[in-house]
């Protein structure tokens, strides 16, 4: 038994720091993947059904991000999808660690022409990925492989050492997952980003290569992004806050009143599940929908504002910076509630 206090992003608040820069164009938000892959941004589409498929990757990747193909369809269907990505830009497409999907990856790499591949399973610190991983690397060591999920220090040492590029850190806390509260076990995304993090200074300083972390789930708004790259995180994948855009899969409904909204699933919901195999096991997420929000392009500049803002006042120009600058501080639930729009508070 551990006694170990989880925090999560209403647990912290970053304090402002004096800060030379006069415009938001000095800020640099760009980060290396590798040698070859540069993004201008620091946002990842999540590879879920009703997220990334090729009008979405092409959308995110035309705002400087990346975008994901998910794995809840055939081999050829994904493969296809991959073919629609522009030319000019990085492809990626997620796997499972089983099954298919050494057929899926050299479909996806022969044809599909992909540089990224995700090895996409919710309990990312087990056995099947680190035999995933280095099936991978042995067959295709040119692939930037990003993996997970994981949310332990110990376990992203153990996913880096098995050759991860970049590793999703985080169980438990996205919007429609029930992790949680069908199994019980999680942890949230800001404090499994700052171990992984303290693990990844730690090993570095005794000269060893390690991932790049990627903060998924649970993030609903760009003060959480901000938070997320000052603890430590080198990208952030969303879901919930690129869901209902135009380019997401699905069409645009209408309900009775005239609101216009789209279909938003969690990959271990019941719905989702019997979507693309038929049938469903255990059931750890939820089915919704979502008030419809226009295109990609406008909510990822308007969240890139947002995150450039948050950055200035911590007074850095790049994302390296923040992460050496920034200085949390833990708030008591009262400053939480004060930094609330409570003017809208009922009386």
């Amino acid at each position: 038994m551990t006694n170990k206090k989880l925090y999560s992003f209403d647990d912290w608040l970053l304090i402002p720091q004096y800060s030379d820069i006069k415009s938001r164009s000095e800020i640099d938000t760009s980060v290396s993947l590798n040698d070859k892959i540069k993004l201008d941004i620091p946002i990842i589409s999540s590879p879920m059904s009703t997220v990334s498929e090729a009008f979405m990757c092409n959308a995110i990747n035309a705002v400087g991000g990346l975008g994901i193909i998910h794995r809840y369809n055939t081999v050829k269907h994904q493969t296809k999808l991959c073919n629609f990505i522009y030319k000019d830009v990085p492809r990626a497409a997620a796997i499972g660690a089983s099954g298919d999907f050494k057929e899926r990856l050299e479909s996806l790499v022969r044809e599909g022409e992909i540089d990224i591949v995700c090895i996409d399973i919710a309990h990312g610190d087990h056995i099947l990925m680190k035999e995933a991983i280095q099936y991978v690397k042995e067959e295709y060591p040119d692939l930037y492989v990003i993996a997970g999920n994981v949310s332990t220090a110990g376990a992203y040492k153990r996913l880096s050492s098995w050759g991860a590029d970049a590793i999703r850190a985080s169980v438990g806390s996205g919007s429609i997952c029930t992790t949680r509260i069908q199994t019980g076990h999680g942890v949230p995304t800001l404090q499994a980003v700052m171990d992984c993090y303290q693990a990844k200074k730690e090993e570095e300083a005794k000269g060893h290569k390690m991932a790049a972390i990627v903060a998924d789930g649970g993030i609903k708004n760009s003060g959480d992004i901000v938070k997320c790259l000052a603890a430590g995180a080198d990208l952030v994948m969303l879901g919930s806050m690129l869901s209902g855009t135009k380019e997401t899969p699905g069409k645009v409904e209408t309900s009775s009143d005239g609101k216009k909204f789209k279909k938003y699933s969690g990959m271990a919901s019941k719905s989702a599940q019997k979507a693309w195999r038929g049938s469903y096991a255990s059931v750890e997420g939820v089915s919704t929908t979502v008030q419809y929000k226009g295109t990609t392009s406008k909510v990822v500049n308007e969240i890139m504002s947002n995150v450039r803002s948050g950055m200035s006042y911590s007074g850095v120009r790049s994302l390296e910076e923040l992460r050496d600058a920034a200085i949390f501080a833990r708030q008591t639930s009262s400053s939480n509630v004060e930094g609330n729009a409570h003017i809208y508070r009922s009386k």
